[in-house]
């Protein structure tokens, strides 16, 4: 496996940064889950821009241009051959001191991975996902704002920590304010009647690249969508429910809390909504390889 890093491929047994790096030391930086699909990397444009706002979000100084970031993310697929996978691109603040400060780090580091794909197992897209809400909270906007794609991620692991010990693979976050979030590591929808709900970014969701494309694919259905505050009552409620996130694509949702959502096995809509995203991720994206002439 070849990895970038700052403009350089390595071995992956030679890919290494300084234990100084206030990244490692500080999850101080940001990163971003990308899928290739096809030969082809999904909506690269929209997780390089989300990747500047978080760089803004923290006055984080990128060492590359949005087509540099992007020309970096493709070769780094085609050094590796890579057709289906899954691509991580982090920029870190770079090597400092010990301390706080981040004026310390002279020049920030960009690594891109790009591998294979850990999905849910088959069987949780064919019967569903059983989840719980956990009573770890979101992150307040006034804290360490949930939009922000950080480094730090211990606020999501310590949510993953509580439902794993509740024997579940997702769980539902809420905020301070008890409305549902979303999940420790995707976005969450609920259907009732002809509308799809899913929380707003303002009660702590991540602006999700997977969560728009569904909302897209749904408004194509017909669909009213919004994005209303969510309480427990209404995910339990709801007619169909289902998480989106990058690495888990559209995964259905059948019980919350010991609560069967709906008919209790992935619903119509859901399922509409995954063969559309399907067939969607399989025919777009960023060219990994250059298109073959044809034969004279």
């Amino acid at each position: 496996m070849k990895i970038y890093i700052d403009g350089k491929f390595c071995d992956e047994k030679n890919a290494k940064i300084s234990v100084f790096d206030h990244g490692l030391l500080y999850g101080d930086g940001i990163f971003e889950g990308i899928r290739a699909y096809n030969g082809r990397v999904f909506r690269l444009k929209e997780h390089i821009d989300r990747l500047f706002y978080s760089a803004k979000a923290i006055m984080l100084n990128m060492p590359l241009t949005h087509e540099e970031f992007m020309k970096a993310t493709v070769e780094t697929c085609r050094r590796n051959n890579l057709k289906d996978g899954y691509i991580r691109l982090l920029v870190t603040r770079g090597v400092g001191t010990l301390g706080l400060n981040p004026n310390k780090c002279k020049k920030s580091s960009v690594i891109i991975i790009a591998d294979k794909i850990q999905l849910y197992p088959q069987e949780f897209y064919e019967k569903g996902l059983t989840i719980i809400t956990v009573p770890t909270t979101r992150n307040l906007h006034s804290a360490l704002n949930p939009a922000i794609k950080s480094l730090n991620y211990l606020n999501n692991i310590l949510a993953k920590i509580e439902a794993n010990n509740g024997g579940c693979e997702e769980a539902i976050m809420l905020n301070s304010e008890g409305y549902v979030a979303e999940c420790t590591g995707d976005n969450i929808f609920l259907v009732k009647g002809r509308q799809l709900l899913t929380p707003p970014l303002s009660a702590g969701a991540l602006y999700g690249i997977t969560r728009k494309v569904a909302m897209d694919i749904a408004r194509e259905m017909g669909f009213e969508v919004l994005e209303p505050n969510l309480t427990r009552y209404d995910v339990f409620n709801a007619d169909e429910c289902f998480l989106t996130g990058t690495g888990a694509e559209v995964v259905p949702v059948v019980k919350v809390d010991g609560r069967v959502i709906g008919s209790g096995i992935p619903g119509p809509v859901t399922l509409e909504v995954v063969t559309r995203y399907l067939q969607l991720v399989h025919a777009s994206g960023e060219p990994i390889f250059p298109a073959k002439k044809g034969k004279r």
